[in-house]
């Protein structure tokens, strides 16, 4: 039977994925378009810059996220395959230890006993699964969902700030990039940190003062190397 409860621990999985690569996606392209423009390179450059950062960042983040989680679904089956084993070789000690665990989180030995035997008799290996190594099937690491969903949200946060440059003039380009960009990033920031039970405010503010900073030094960046190049 399902309560009415809710938890934002559960659903912190796929926030965290989820708000790191839209704020990266946001935060990098408008940083390399800031950059690149206060350099003093043409529209069709800096336009040119951000797509190819788009790219780039989307499936950067997307290999990035498939080799870590990779890593960690060969450890679960890793895991897994030796419990398994450990299952066929010596079913008692493994119920001495699913049982002790029970012990361990309050429950008196003879019911800790007694609820080992019965989850073990329908599915014992998903009893240990769970129980002792902390693996369930709604948090298994799935590479290529966690690599698809990553890229997906790199490439979404960066067609903010690139959209942006392409409708706005020129001249433009800079400011109303990067404020367009840090008023997005301040609502995603409290989004999250709403989601997460979290102050907004603090949230907001937290990611604008790094993403600002980012936007400053790559601006900074991109005018000394115009100053020297010209």
């Amino acid at each position: 039977m399902r309560h009415g409860e809710w938890h934002g621990s559960r659903r912190f999985s796929w926030l965290r994925a989820a708000v790191l690569g839209a704020n990266d996606g946001i935060v990098s392209t408008s940083s390399l378009l800031i950059g690149v423009a206060s350099a003093g390179a043409g529209r069709g450059a800096v336009l040119a810059a951000g797509v190819a950062g788009l790219v780039a960042g989307a499936m950067s983040m997307a290999a990035g996220e498939y080799v870590s989680v990779s890593s960690q679904a060969d450890a679960e089956r890793s895991d897994l395959a030796r419990e398994r084993r450990e299952l066929q070789e010596d079913a008692e000690a493994e119920h001495r230890e699913l049982a002790a665990i029970y012990v361990g989180r309050g429950l008196d030995p003879t019911l800790a006993s007694s609820v080992a035997t019965q989850l073990m008799a329908r599915d014992a290996l998903g009893a240990h699964a769970r129980d002792e190594l902390g693996i369930s099937e709604f948090m298994r690491a799935r590479p290529v969902q966690a690599a698809a969903a990553s890229a997906a949200a790199f490439a979404a946060g960066a067609a903010l700030p690139l959209s942006t440059a392409l409708a706005v003039p020129a001249a433009h380009m800079v400011p109303v990039v990067g404020g367009l960009s840090l008023g997005f990033l301040a609502l995603l920031g409290a989004v999250a940190a709403r989601a997460g039970g979290a102050s907004p405010w603090r949230g907001a503010l937290r990611v604008s003062f790094w993403s600002a900073l980012a936007m400053l030094l790559t601006a900074a960046v991109g005018r000394l190397f115009g100053t020297i190049g010209s």
